[in-house]
């Protein structure tokens, strides 16, 4: 549900114009209006029933003039509905296609639905965060999910783009999270190896053995700052998600305002406004523009 979705906001942030694909009536990824979703900034929405033959013509026509897809299906689905790697690099033979999923498009756990915490604990990731003597604990779905997913897809993904701009032929990218997840580990790893490791939770460096502070400590203020945005960096954006329907393209020769119905950029209720007076810019958990 994440990563996908991610990789695209993260290639939007970076300037990118990104179209999402989804099915008709798909929801986003998160409850609420899709416009309080993160991972639906930066881009555009094409609303499309991918078992209809015209939307998939309509994808392919996309795909013939755009630089980058992702695809977050099951191995094979995309193949089966007409959109994958042969499909496109008959249309493009440049572009880049990116595929993520959690185990990979081949093996044994290749068609078995899987969550971030799957991922991680079979990478002995999860095993090794918490506190000494006491069960491993979750850290988000950022270890898997965003980090050795989403964030190693945008890297495959640009490194492959890099390679067509010289070569004029595209590559497909497959991003498994659970490859990024033990890739994340590699430092562990080596300590593993040198025997400067041990195979306990909570005393290791750094764990919580070396960071964790005590409950009496005061507690610390802390003061932020923000960078106004440059106003010609502006991005494209969309509204609505269904990973099971979700094709981020992008087209990475620059992005587009924010398109509401009457065509201005508008903030949300709940985007701070990063460039108006600064005792106006007060830091919240949220920030949709940074």
């Amino acid at each position: 549900m994440g990563p996908g979705p991610f990789a695209g906001m993260t290639l939007a942030d970076m300037g990118a114009d990104v179209v999402r694909v989804e099915r008709p009536g798909g929801l986003g990824v998160f409850p609420g209006k899709p416009t309080q979703d993160n991972l639906n900034r930066g881009k555009r929405l094409v609303s499309l029933d991918l078992k209809n033959p015209s939307a998939v013509a309509a994808v392919l026509s996309m795909a013939e003039h755009a630089d980058i897809l992702i695809e977050g299906h099951r191995p094979g689905v995309a193949e089966r509905l007409g959109i994958g790697p042969d499909q496109c690099h008959a249309r493009n033979p440049a572009l880049v296609y990116g595929r993520m999923t959690g185990w990979g498009q081949d093996g044994p756990l290749a068609q078995r639905a899987g969550h971030d915490i799957s991922y991680i604990a079979l990478t002995g990731a999860l095993h090794a965060i918490g506190d000494a003597d006491g069960p491993p604990q979750i850290p988000l779905n950022l270890v898997g999910d965003f980090g050795g997913g989403g964030a190693y897809l945008v890297m495959g993904v640009l490194a492959a783009l890099w390679e067509a701009g010289r070569t004029g032929r595209g590559r497909v990218v497959d991003a498994a999270i659970i490859d990024g997840a033990a890739h994340l580990l590699s430092g562990t790893y080596a300590m593993i190896n040198t025997g400067t490791w041990r195979d306990e939770r909570g005393v290791n460096m750094p764990t919580a053995a070396h960071l964790s502070t005590p409950s009496t400590r005061p507690a610390m203020a802390v003061t932020w700052q923000w960078a106004p945005l440059n106003q010609s960096s502006t991005r494209s954006s969309c509204s609505g998600s269904n990973s099971t329907m979700s094709i981020p393209l992008c087209n990475t020769t620059g992005g587009r305002g924010y398109e509401r119905e009457n065509g201005s950029r508008q903030r949300s209720e709940s985007e701070p406004d990063l460039n108006g007076p600064k005792s106006s810019r007060t830091p919240t958990h949220a920030c949709r523009r940074c």
